[in-house]
């Protein structure tokens, strides 16, 4: 398992596509979200070493976690449309999907939501542009607004991740003690513990496990509910984030409004497709 998130880090990337000889076929996923599983499951303290991320094989934890429940690995075909990958991901309420050559079975790329809102956005200026581009966030009420999960810049990385495992979240702002907000701690902010080598140590704050990317940190991408739709999908697609943080004059909190919930607004609610439920990876 661990040479597998090695392996993530090492090329940059977020998930790979599992594939099993036996079966001749990709059979899943793996994700920044099993590391964070992992982490969350077998950690005990500083002083004791995370026997099952040394040791297990991918098999091994895959058929601890999944226990039985093996679905199959929700995948589409290079002909199938647009409109069918953003119904399959937010319908599935996955963050990638897999592009599989029904000839060849094999996996040709993979399609995410920030892929597709940044080709819609590429192409928007030549379409009509629809009428509730214009509407501002309060007018259309997109994103989540109530009982969102927050952290402080002092709380350790093990809570963090106890919360993105309960849940089943992908991102945390950051608030200080006057309420504003200050940093965001993400799911792939995760993978640096693996990049470090240092996930033997989880009770370390927040704010140390991100020291390692103050250089580059512009800062939390946040937007008002006064903002227009289209002003929020050119930031998102613009900062290159998977969410923004909605924030009021005081720079406090009010809600989030991730990539899922813009693509559903822009591509499902309009076709009449059915309203997702709560976000989760």
């Amino acid at each position: 398992v661990k040479k597998a998130f090695f392996a993530l880090v090492a090329n940059g990337v977020r998930a790979a596509p599992l594939w099993e000889s036996k079966k001749q076929s990709f059979v899943g996923m793996l994700t920044i979200t099993d590391f964070i599983n992992i982490l969350h499951r077998y950690y005990k303290s500083p002083m004791v070493q995370i026997y099952e991320l040394e040791e297990h094989k991918i098999e091994t934890w895959r058929e601890l976690y999944l226990q039985e429940t093996f679905k199959p690995l929700v995948n589409i075909s290079p002909d199938a449309s647009l409109f069918d990958a953003v119904y399959s991901l937010i319908k599935n309420k996955i963050h990638r999907l897999p592009v599989i050559d029904p000839v060849s079975g094999n996996a040709l790329y993979i399609l995410t939501h920030k892929r597709i809102l940044k080709f819609l956005q590429l192409f928007m200026s030549e379409m009509p542009k629809p009428a509730f581009m214009k509407k501002n966030l309060d007018e259309l009420g997109i994103g989540t607004y109530h009982n969102i999960a927050f952290i402080h810049p002092d709380t350790p990385i093990i809570k963090a991740l106890n919360i993105f495992v309960e849940r089943r979240i992908s991102a945390l702002p950051v608030v200080d003690e006057s309420g504003k907000v200050v940093d965001i701690y993400s799911k792939f902010d995760v993978i640096n513990l693996a990049a470090e080598k240092t996930y033997n140590n989880l009770d370390i704050t927040v704010t140390q496990a991100l020291q390692h990317r103050s250089q580059y940190f512009e800062g939390v991408v946040k937007c008002s509910m006064l903002e227009t739709l289209e002003t929020i999908v050119d930031r998102i697609v613009k900062a290159e984030v998977h969410r923004l943080v909605v924030v009021n004059e005081a720079d406090s909190i009010v809600g989030i409004i991730s990539l899922s919930d813009i693509l559903q607004a822009l591509v499902l609610t309009p076709a009449g497709a059915k309203q997702k439920e709560p976000e989760s990876e």
